[in-house]
């Protein structure tokens, strides 16, 4: 079997692991999850190979008392939040860090990322192993 089928299966199996772990996370949020406000309160600013990106930094104050900051697993194009505004936030109580922003493209983005790349790596796996 050729290199590249196998590395690329392995990697669209390892990401077919990590959608399976986040939806696990996204129906415990949904099931037994906190909702709170938080407010952006910073953007960070990253570069990579595409260029700048600006990555939201959110906080908000658990059911006992702490702040809380984080930012949102997804970035890119679309994902920012202007300085300043409130948004909707969901974790859960007994690990505040896994809290996210209660908008589609931040809950269930990720995940949808995560399985289309998964579905990418496995064909393109199997179409160089059909075609070696």
């Amino acid at each position: 079997m050729n290199f590249g089928a196998v590395l690329c299966t392995v990697v669209g199996l390892g990401l077919f692991g990590f959608a399976v772990r986040e939806s696990a996370v996204v129906r415990r949020l949904r099931r037994h999850g906190l909702r709170t406000w938080g407010v952006v309160v910073d953007n960070v600013r990253t570069n990579d190979s595409d260029g700048p990106k600006w990555i939201p930094v959110i906080a908000f104050t658990d059911r006992s008392g702490y702040r809380v900051e984080f930012s949102p697993r997804m970035h890119g194009s679309g994902m920012g939040l202007a300085t300043g505004r409130e948004v909707e936030v969901v974790y859960l109580a007994a690990n505040p860090q896994t809290a996210r922003v209660r908008m589609w493209r931040h809950v269930v983005g990720p995940l949808v990322f995560l399985i289309f790349g998964g579905a990418v790596f496995l064909g393109v796996g199997v179409f160089i192993a059909l075609t070696s």
